[in-house]
């Protein structure tokens, strides 16, 4: 017998929970895509954009993922052949390095590791040592969705400061926005990204690019007619917004999920939220790897730690088998183990991750957690005592 049958509960980093809400924005015919309604909309949606970033400055919108903000935020800014700067704590920093050096970019990956956030004295040396200031730009994620290590990026542009170095600054957020404290402006970022699919609420299929003035003034030359984002940001026409047709269905979803963020109370509201709850399930993470329980924090100091997602190791191919169990049995999907392990590697099995943002409140945390306890039940995995209770006074103490 399983007991999955109703409503699954998505608990990856991403997409994450779709509100009704959003998708009931989304259920309606297309709307008209040269005046009217969808028009006024995308003009409210953009200063929306912008405080939830938390930044003055611009935004362009692409009919993308969180790929292809990447590629556009470096095509607007690295041209061939320039110095660039990666700052790895995992996949995704290195990934968008292989962004930069597809464009033909010259890339220097610092790579911190799997289960640390970026060494500032590091950092130091490698811009120090460029008195020719070859390096263009520094770049980095806030929060890496496959180790779940969460940077310092006020520290880091500090660093840049401290040296005088002129590069430009800029960081990943597609796992942070609207999840963990962001201040684009009050940090010193020049360009930002992010996506649509995660602390936003809304399906996969929007990439956004936030940039300063002074990342405008130095945009290549080479940036193409799709991704450049200099008429998306200020368009003449609205079809330049998104480089053609609009991406009328995901703005309507989107225009909900800022609605929502506003109505909690603002961005800063629903930092907090996810402050607690993630609070909560580390809670729970740490009753069940005590007393000879397996299972371990990939990040183990909690200031390092993101509030959108855990990434968590069992021993053996208990992680593989406890996310099969939960999926199969009770209706819960936990994320898979990204970039911790080479696919087939005798401990690819151990790694698995818990999505804890967006959508999310105390009762669907619980009920994941309570879920998770079954499984290791069910499969007889050691585990500590008192998870739940810890997890339930996490909560009842916001």
């Amino acid at each position: 017998m399983t007991l999955a049958h109703g409503r699954p509960y998505l608990a990856i980093p991403g997409p994450s929970v779709m509100p009704d809400r959003v998708l009931n924005a989304m259920h309606q015919p297309a709307p008209n895509i040269y005046e009217g309604a969808l028009v006024e909309m995308v003009r409210g949606l953009v200063p929306d954009l912008k405080a939830v970033a938390r930044t003055d400055g611009h935004v362009a919108i692409y009919v993308s993922n969180g790929h292809g903000a990447w590629e556009a935020a470096a095509s607007n800014t690295i041209a061939p052949g320039e110095k660039v700067l990666v700052l790895s704590t995992g996949r995704f920093a290195a990934g968008w390095g292989v962004v930069f050096d597809r464009i033909g970019a010259k890339t220097e990956v610092i790579d911190f590791g799997k289960h640390a956030t970026v060494d500032l004295a590091r950092v130091e040396a490698a811009l120090a040592a460029d008195a020719e200031h070859e390096i263009k730009a520094v770049v980095t994620v806030h929060v890496d969705t496959s180790t779940s290590v969460k940077n310092d990026i006020a520290a880091i542009r500090g660093v840049i400061d401290k040296l005088g170095h002129p590069a430009l600054y800029m960081v990943d957020c597609i796992a942070s926005l609207a999840v963990d404290r962001f201040e684009m402006d009050a940090w010193g970022v020049d360009v930002m990204v992010a996506a649509s699919q995660k602390g936003l609420m809304t399906p996969p299929g929007l990439g956004f690019v936030f940039f300063n003035d002074k990342a405008a003034g130095r945009q290549a030359k080479t940036a193409s007619f799709y991704w450049d984002w200099a008429p998306r940001a200020n368009p003449e026409m609205f079809y330049q917004y998104f480089g053609g047709t609009a991406p009328t269905h995901h703005l309507l979803g989107l225009r909900a999920a800022l609605d929502m963020i506003a109505e909690e109370g603002g961005v800063e509201a629903v930092w907090a939220r996810h402050a607690t709850l993630a609070r909560a399930a580390w809670a729970a993470f740490e009753a069940w790897g005590q007393g000879g329980g397996e299972l371990e924090m990939n990040i183990s100091d909690t200031a390092l730690r993101s509030h959108a997602v855990t990434a968590l190791r069992l021993a053996g191919d208990h992680g593989t088998r406890l996310r099969q169990w939960v999926e199969q049995n009770a209706g819960l999907t936990l994320g898979i183990g990204l970039g911790m392990a080479e696919p087939g590697a005798p401990d690819a099995g151990r790694y698995f991750r818990v999505g804890h943002m967006g959508h999310i409140n105390a009762h669907m945390l619980m009920g994941a957690l309570g879920v998770m306890e079954a499984g290791m039940v069910a499969l007889g995995i050691p585990h500590g005592p008192g998870a739940l209770a810890a997890a339930a006074a996490v909560i009842a103490e916001a």
